[in-house]
């Protein structure tokens, strides 16, 4: 009934920019969860945990805008206007993404490209992959005396305009890397030639907080050759620096269960 009043009215519904954290469906925030009971449309990424959508209305569209290397269901131009048209269609859209919607989800792009056409939106912050993969390992991106600092950067870009200022990150005591898999060891090889030395304590987190997690724990010289040899791969987070040498050598908690979300089945719309 409020969908239909907005839209009969030419009012423009609200969409929520929503980090759906790092992979475990409960560590979505109270907020999200709310919104996703409410929601008329649910725009979903493919690292948003699809236990989520349970969460949902029956009665929500479920859209699928996911990116993956080379595969993108949708380009970000035409994820922006679909939103824009689901705002004059629902009173709540979510705009679900993996982690957090403003840590190298574009969520600021589409932030920008809804204000700029009149269409409320807010912002729902959720726990990063950043943070949460190392944390479910035992690895502290901060410790006294050992990381005082830390930074997080794209491993899509090497060498070009966009690249990552690696003689800074150098200095840095722990360097963080999102979507890093492909060049993890152009990625070493950066940091080694800006100053790092190869003896770095280095990991890799797959798929972090799911019951799949898997980790490798090794050097900043070697990091690229474990991670073939224990076949871990996207979607993974990489950590450098003396604070990786902390991971446990199990995941913590050992096995991450999947709580039951107990909702309706909602209906799904293939984006083409």
């Amino acid at each position: 009934m409020i969908n239909q009043i907005a839209l009969h009215h030419g009012m423009v519904g609200t969409v929520y920019l929503v980090g759906a954290g790092p992979g475990a469906p409960d560590l979505l925030t109270l907020r999200g969860a709310d919104l996703l009971r409410r929601a008329g449309a649910v725009l979903y990424d493919a690292l948003a945990n699809d236990a989520l959508l349970g969460w949902t209305a029956d009665t929500a569209e479920l859209i699928y805008v996911g990116k993956r290397a080379g595969r993108h269901a949708l380009s970000q131009a035409e994820i922006n206007a679909l939103l824009r048209q689901k705002a004059y269609e629902h009173a709540i859209v979510v705009r679900l993404k993996g982690g957090d919607p403003f840590v190298f989800g574009r969520g600021g792009e589409e932030m920008a490209y809804l204000r700029q056409h009149g269409v409320p939106v807010e912002i729902v912050p959720g726990v990063s992959s950043a943070i949460a993969a190392p944390a479910a390992v035992g690895i502290p991106v901060t410790q006294r005396g050992v990381s005082r600092s830390f930074a997080v950067v794209t491993g899509h870009t090497l060498d070009d305009d966009d690249a990552p200022n690696w003689s800074a990150l150098a200095q840095l005591d722990t360097v963080i890397v999102l979507m890093g898999v492909a060049h993890a060891g152009k990625i070493a090889d950066r940091l080694i030639a800006a100053g790092r030395t190869p003896d770095t304590p280095a990991a890799a987190i797959q798929s972090a907080t799911l019951p799949d997690q898997r980790q490798v724990v090794a050097t900043l010289g070697t990091l690229a050759q474990a991670m073939a040899a224990a076949s871990v791969g996207a979607p993974a987070v990489l950590v450098f620096g003396a604070v990786a040498q902390m991971a446990l050598p199990t995941p913590l908690p050992a096995a991450w269960l999947l709580p039951a979300l107990a909702s309706g089945e909602g209906h799904f719309v293939e984006a083409m």
